[in-house]
């Protein structure tokens, strides 16, 4: 099944516009109006922005005057944007950012209110987990860059992305229990990137960790500092977007799997990913221009 058609039974519809800016000049085929719409007024801005160029999509929350709260309308929008041609060849690498000094605050406590009725907050959680899913299982790496904090949802957020660079000046925390609703659905994706006693502590006390403390315990993959965030995120989105499409696809998508799996089975998985990978046209090309002393040329066909 192809890889779009997979992320699309998460539930999302409909073609995804993206906000034209400079940095989008060279590869931008996106239009301005919210094919989602859902969860805001028509008079709003479009909670997320996106842009893409040289393979690489930058979705940035563009909602920090609410300090990127994760709203119905705000997880919608990231979720087109995740979906948006996921199965073109012309994609390599997502990076997730935030404007202002707040990476993420976590759902909008406001649509949480006995007011809207349980049916508005099943759906609110049920499509936030959908996000986070569509990123596990999205054909190319997801990279969080972090500049500020991220709380409840906006650290699931974080723990759920393949790849996390922060700034030093970043902080994480699970607060819910603080103000008595305990985070249950963050604690799922903080739980498979921390050790259980550190998931724990955050979500029994609510308290923040730092981000060389997150770094430490897994929640991070780099932390720099702020003024070389951007340079370091996209000096690894390029090295990604530099490789194979389909052999990163084929290796993000067996690695997760293996992940649960006893040894013996895991192995067998990965053997057969590894006999898989070599039946690609860029494994073959990988291999032949390594013999002849040369770059390859990748074809980013999928077989």
């Amino acid at each position: 099944m192809a890889a779009v058609a997979v992320l699309r039974a998460f539930g999302a519809r409909g073609p995804m516009c993206l906000r034209r800016d400079p940095w989008a000049q060279l590869s931008a085929r996106f239009c301005s109006r919210d094919p989602a719409g859902a969860g805001r007024r028509e008079s709003e801005p479009r909670p997320t922005s996106a842009r893409q160029l040289d393979g690489i999509r930058n979705i940035i929350l563009s909602n920090p005057k609410k300090r990127n709260a994760l709203s119905l309308a705000m997880l919608k929008s990231l979720q087109s944007d995740i979906l948006h041609d996921a199965d073109s060849n012309d994609l390599k690498v997502i990076i997730i950012s935030a404007e202002g000094p707040v990476f993420s605050s976590g759902h909008d406590l406001k649509e949480l209110t006995e007011e809207q009725g349980c049916d508005y907050h099943a759906e609110v959680f049920q499509t936030c987990s959908k996000v986070m899913m569509l990123i596990r299982n999205h054909p190319v790496p997801v990279i969080a860059m972090v500049n500020g904090l991220a709380t409840a949802a906006g650290c699931q957020l974080v723990a759920s992305c393949d790849i996390a660079v922060a700034s030093d000046k970043s902080s994480f925390a699970t607060p819910g229990v603080n103000i008595g609703l305990f985070c249950s659905t963050p604690g799922v994706a903080l739980a498979r990137a921390v050790p259980r006693k550190v998931a724990l502590e955050m979500l029994f006390t609510g308290e923040p960790i730092s981000a060389q403390q997150a770094l430490l315990h897994g929640l991070l993959s780099k932390v720099v500092p702020e003024a070389e965030l951007q340079e370091e995120t996209m000096r690894i989105a390029r090295k990604i977007a530099s490789l194979s499409r389909p052999v990163v696809s084929l290796g993000k998508a067996t690695f997760y799997k293996q992940l649960p799996q006893d040894l013996g089975t895991a192995y067998y998985l990965t053997s057969q990913a590894m006999v898989d990978n070599l039946a690609l046209r860029d494994g073959q090309e990988g291999i032949t221009a390594f013999l002849q002393k040369r770059k390859p040329i990748w074809s980013h066909e999928p077989a």
